[in-house]
């Protein structure tokens, strides 16, 4: 069996010793490949539990209720309303911490309701080498990260999800909108409506991994560099910059380093990462 495979079986033993379990599921490549696992273990004991809010686009609420449907796994929704979370709105440093805490007791009260032992979410090892706040909140309420325990890659959960013929293999990485902000930035349900407009007209015109981050009254776009191009060419230069204004920004800019996974932690001082999280 490969170093892969080897994963893979680990994970399903951890999964079969929980017995039952809510997993936190967004529809996107890991918690995808998370819930598909778990409920290949467990069956009806593995429930999905989807939170409804102002940060996650209605395309992915939409692409997760599709897989459930379409997998025969139960689906529970709710809301999140973290833009009623103490302190969220002003957007701090630990702004993800507020959030992963508020909205794992969530799922802790929901899983209690429904006779569910454990709540699990699909952070990988890959997680472990930015600034994520939110894995201490994970820690304190001790949700259980299966992906991690069983030593899981992106790469390596990507490759398990094409075996499996998941139609998330390939998806691109998402992270919820209130990320587009730069800290101390407030968050609005306006601003948050305005990212996520933009960033659905750049996936439809054709680009794959786009962000595009909120500063003020200007859109910094990140894509991926070989599609940065195409983005800037005449036309397309064009009508991307008249949309991204008829939706509400003033500014429109290119950011010519390209796509990279939290691009707002750069601001950050040095040495924050290691005394915060």
């Amino acid at each position: 069996m490969s170093v892969v495979g080897e994963k893979h079986a680990y994970l399903k033993s951890c999964l079969k010793e929980l017995g039952s379990v809510a997993v936190a599921f967004s529809g996107g490549v890991d918690s995808t490949f998370l819930l598909r696992t778990a409920h290949d273990v467990l069956g009806e004991k593995a429930v999905a539990v989807t939170a409804s809010s102002p940060s996650f686009p209605k395309r992915e609420l939409d692409e997760a209720r599709a897989f459930c449907e379409a997998e025969g796994i139960r689906q529970i929704m709710f809301e999140s309303e973290e833009l009623d979370i103490e302190g969220f709105r002003r957007n701090p440093e630990n702004r993800c911490y507020l959030c992963k805490h508020a909205l794992f007791e969530k799922l802790l009260g929901i899983a209690r309701e429904n006779g569910l032992a454990y709540v699990a979410e699909g952070s990988n090892m890959d997680d472990n080498g930015d600034y994520r706040p939110g894995l201490r909140a994970i820690e304190e309420l001790s949700i259980r990260s299966p992906l991690r325990e069983a030593g899981l890659y992106k790469s390596e959960i990507r490759e398990l999800s094409r075996a499996m013929d998941l139609p998330t293999w390939d998806k691109p990485s998402f992270a919820c909108l209130a990320s587009r902000f730069p800290y101390g930035e407030e968050i609005t349900g306006e601003k948050l409506s305005m990212v996520d407009r933009a960033e659905g007209f750049l996936i439809s015109m054709g680009f794959r991994q786009v962000r595009v981050r909120i500063h003020g009254n200007l859109a910094r776009i990140e894509v991926e560099p070989e599609e940065l191009e195409r983005l800037v060419a005449r036309e397309m230069r064009r009508d991307v910059a008249a949309k991204l204004k008829e939706i509400g920004f003033l500014y429109v800019a290119v950011d010519l380093a390209g796509y990279r996974t939290g691009s707002m932690n750069e601001a950050l001082k040095p040495g924050l990462l290691r005394k915060k999280d």
